[in-house]
C-alpha cells in the first residue's frame, strides 16, 4: 500500500495544476504563494514525488514540467534523461528551452498566483 502524500505536497500539486501551459515557474516561487518562503526544496522533492505515481490517475494532470530552478534552468537531479524528457514536453508546449536546458524567464515565467487566489483554491482540497 502507498503512502499518502503530505497535505504541503497537495498544496503544491494544486498551485502547480493552475501553471499555463506555455509558461514556467520555480521551485522558490511556489513555496512564496504557499506561504512557505525557505521552502523551494520541499516543492521539489514534491515534484520528485510524482515520478512514483506516475501511473496515479489523482496525479495525472499535474504539469510538473513547468517548475524549473530561480535562474530557468532544468535541474533534475540525478536523471539526465528526465531533464532532456522535461525540455522536451517544455518544447511541445511552445517553451523554447536552450541547449543548456535554460529558459528565458523574462518570456515565459508565470505570474502565479494572489494570496487571495491561493486561500480560494486551498478551500477546495
Amino acid at each position: 500500500m502507498r503512502k499518502e502524500l503530505s497535505p504541503f505536497y497537495e498544496k503544491v500539486y494544486t498551485v502547480v495544476r493552475r501553471i499555463p501551459k506555455g509558461k514556467v515557474t520555480s521551485y522558490g516561487r511556489i513555496a512564496e504563494m504557499l506561504e512557505s518562503r525557505g521552502a523551494a526544496r520541499q516543492v521539489g522533492y514534491a515534484m520528485s514525488a510524482l515520478k512514483n505515481r506516475e501511473n496515479d490517475p489523482r496525479y495525472a494532470d499535474v504539469p510538473w514540467q513547468r517548475v524549473v530552478n530561480h535562474e530557468g534552468r532544468i535541474v533534475i537531479k540525478g536523471s539526465e534523461h528526465g531533464r532532456f524528457y522535461q525540455a522536451e514536453l517544455l518544447r511541445e508546449e511552445g517553451v523554447e528551452v536552450s541547449k543548456e536546458l535554460k529558459i528565458d524567464l523574462d518570456k515565459y515565467l508565470w505570474d502565479g498566483l494572489l494570496p487571495h487566489e491561493v486561500r480560494e483554491i486551498m478551500e477546495d482540497i
